[in-house]
């Protein structure tokens, strides 16, 4: 496994300044399950179950997060961040997103970790890219977070409008069996293509979108919440173009894979003037199973204890994650720690 960069949690407090000075708003209208209001925290709540501050101040969590150029990174250090000021010792890590922290779950290499759900449930079942792989039974989840917009961009100059105009083209599809590559396998797959109709290179998309720039590569997918700084920056710098998901192909994938929704991009996110035609999938915060149902508890009551901190990390964070968006979405098993907390605040699956 490739080594991995550890930031404590006081550290990243920068990186989440930085972070938020690049977000833009993000339309409500286009948010899925966005609620009008904030709902109240845990606090006063009955926290049977929970760790005593002694217990807690014995637990190390690391957040396995994602790429720095990503929405991972700073949302996922403000989880570190809550849990740290719960009296938990944290440390935000920073990896290649959903396929490296589903591995790190597995392999108790973090507590708790990011991933999109699509990428979870094919690990979890064995199908897709886990296919011959045994299941990873032993993923659990947390809660859900916000959702992830497939993003496909390119430049004017391209002539790509399609995504069978990808064709024949240099693409980059995210980091080998990164959430961004699972997406855009199956995105190649519902529009009756493969990665032989085109030259892939297995880049995350900071570093493809990089490569666009400087003409060696055609078109990136980006798999993000909304507004995504990679994506911002370009369509400041440059005439972007963002390809629609749309038509028969759309309809193929979500028919297969019903963690998919239609949805679009708002007008007015980056350069676009008008809605542009696209899929979502939820992201999900995953859990070693082996924690006790204690600690998953009283994690919880931490995070929504000072959930103002998350909410502050990033724009797509604002938007989504509270309280009242419960767990009905959630397809993975819930820890039974998180399960009973879940309930306790009056949220089943």
């Amino acid at each position: 496994m490739k080594h991995m960069k550890r930031i404590t949690a006081s550290a990243l407090a920068l990186c989440l300044t930085l972070a938020l000075a690049g977000c833009g708003s993000s339309p409500a209208s286009s948010t899925p399950s966005a609620p009008a209001s904030s709902a109240p925290a845990a606090s006063g709540s009955d926290v049977t179950g929970g760790l005593t501050e002694a217990e807690r101040a014995k637990e190390f969590v690391t957040v396995a997060t994602g790429p720095t150029s990503g929405i991972y990174f700073p949302i996922g250090g403000a989880f570190s961040t809550a849990l740290g000021d719960w009296g938990y010792a944290t440390s935000a890590q920073a990896t290649a997103a959903s396929g490296e922290n589903i591995q790190l779950i597995q392999e108790s290499g973090a507590e708790i970790a990011i991933a999109m759900q699509d990428s979870v449930m094919q690990a979890y079942e064995g199908f897709g890219a886990y296919e011959g792989k045994e299941p990873a039974s032993n993923l659990r989840a947390l809660m859900r977070l916000w959702p992830n917009y497939v993003q496909l961009v390119t430049t004017a100059n391209t002539g790509i409008r399609t995504v069978e105009d990808l064709k024949g083209r240099r693409v980059g599809v995210g980091a080998a069996n990164s959430g961004v590559e699972l997406n855009a396998r199956m995105i190649f797959e519902a529009y009756g293509m493969s990665y032989d109709d085109c030259t892939v290179d297995y880049l995350a998309y900071g570093e493809a979108i990089d490569n666009m720039k400087n003409g060696q590569c055609d078109a990136v997918f980006v798999t993000s919440g909304l507004p995504n700084a990679t994506v911002t920056e370009l369509a400041t710098s440059y005439d972007m173009v963002i390809v629609p998901i749309d038509g028969a192909g759309r309809d193929a994938l979500i028919a297969k894979y019903p963690f998919y929704a239609a949805t679009t991009i708002p007008a007015d996110t980056y350069n676009n003037k008008e809605d542009v035609e696209d899929v979502f999938v939820y992201n999900i915060m995953l859990v070693r199973s082996d924690l006790s149902d204690a600690m998953v508890y009283d994690m919880l009551t931490g995070i929504f204890e000072n959930i103002s901190t998350i909410q502050a990390s990033h724009n797509a964070a604002n938007k989504n994650i509270y309280l009242d968006v419960g767990v009905s979405d959630i397809q993975l098993p819930l820890h039974p720690g998180a399960e009973k907390w879940w309930a306790d605040h009056g949220f089943t699956k």
